[in-house]
């Protein structure tokens, strides 16, 4: 039952994003909005389908929740709730104390690379022990703690990657390393699993026949998934943020031209999608720049909801 109240609080909160916007002009992306209905299909198939009881005779059922949940649900969800949407996907009686809260503080801090990938290795390997696995397989409230913390932990990694707050992806390669950095880690884990000869987790899948397959198959299988899902994602990150990288640089030679061609500063704010000047603020804000257009959105409020959504 409380999945279901998630799943369903979760689309009440976007689709309300979306009629605020829409309220004022502001149009998102369809396929943003696609991203934000897969990332959340996949969180209810991993929660709400048989998944969920085969997960309590198979690992590699197990598995498959934490992939659909975190390794592909977090960076679709990450990607639907883009600006603008990220600033009104809370109501406001909730933004404003989060953006005045420590809270915000120490979450920019852990989305930082250098942190996030850390905190990543930490969150999945430290899951992975034997005492906390069968735990979460054992208790409810603990299997619930792990698949946030993996969902967590994958939103700080695709943070910086993604950068929900800005309504336009920057494109740096920089960003291709980050990413094949963090599935690197995750495959050691899945190729563990592939090459260790004795079941683990015997605690609760035990050591004999699971649902007509042997458990080590059952193991290995796991571990395949881990290893075939983390190298997609590799490819998709070398390929995704390169195309991004050379649409960057054209626009970077763009605004270069406008401005030696005595363009001013116009060209520039026009070519890099950026977050400064008049231009860039009614196109993003339908028309609506400048201070009244915070308080209109914001209902009075509309530094706090800025600030909470950076």
């Amino acid at each position: 039952m409380a999945i279901v109240v998630w799943l369903i609080v979760a689309e009440w909160l976007y689709v309300r994003a979306l009629r605020t916007l829409g309220r004022r002009g502001v149009a998102v992306p369809r396929g943003q909005v696609a991203c934000w209905h897969l990332g959340l299909g996949l969180q209810a198939v991993a929660l709400l389908s048989p998944l969920g009881s085969l997960a309590d005779d198979l690992l590699s059922a197990h598995m498959a929740e934490h992939l659909l949940l975190a390794d592909l649900g977090a960076p679709l969800l990450l990607a639907g709730v883009r600006n603008p949407v990220l600033a009104f996907f809370l109501p406001r009686e909730v933004l404003v104390p989060l953006a005045r809260s420590r809270l915000r503080r120490v979450f920019r801090v852990l989305r930082r690379p250098p942190v996030a990938i850390p905190v990543y290795a930490l969150v999945l390997y430290g899951w992975h022990l034997s005492f906390a696995f069968e735990g979460a397989v054992r208790h409810d409230v603990v299997h619930v703690a792990q698949h946030a913390s993996f969902i967590f932990a994958g939103v700080l990694v695709w943070w910086s990657a993604l950068e929900p707050k800005r309504r336009r992806l920057r494109g740096e390669l920089w960003k291709i390393g980050h990413i094949i950095a963090a599935r690197m880690i995750g495959m050691f884990l899945g190729m563990a699993f592939v090459l260790i000869r004795e079941p683990i987790y015997t605690g609760v899948y035990g050591s004999g026949e699971r649902r007509g397959i042997s458990a080590l198959a059952d193991q290995q299988t796991a571990g395949a998934m881990m290893v075939a899902l983390d190298i997609l994602i590799m490819v998709f990150a070398l390929a995704f943020f390169f195309w991004h990288a050379a649409q960057q640089h054209d626009r970077d030679e763009a605004a270069a031209r406008a401005r030696a061609t005595g363009g001013g500063d116009g060209g520039a704010h026009a070519a890099d999608g950026g977050d400064a000047g008049p231009e860039r603020a009614r196109a993003a804000d339908g028309g609506d720049a400048g201070p009244e257009r915070a308080r209109a959105a914001d209902g009075g409020d509309g530094p706090e909801r800025a600030r909470a959504a950076t």
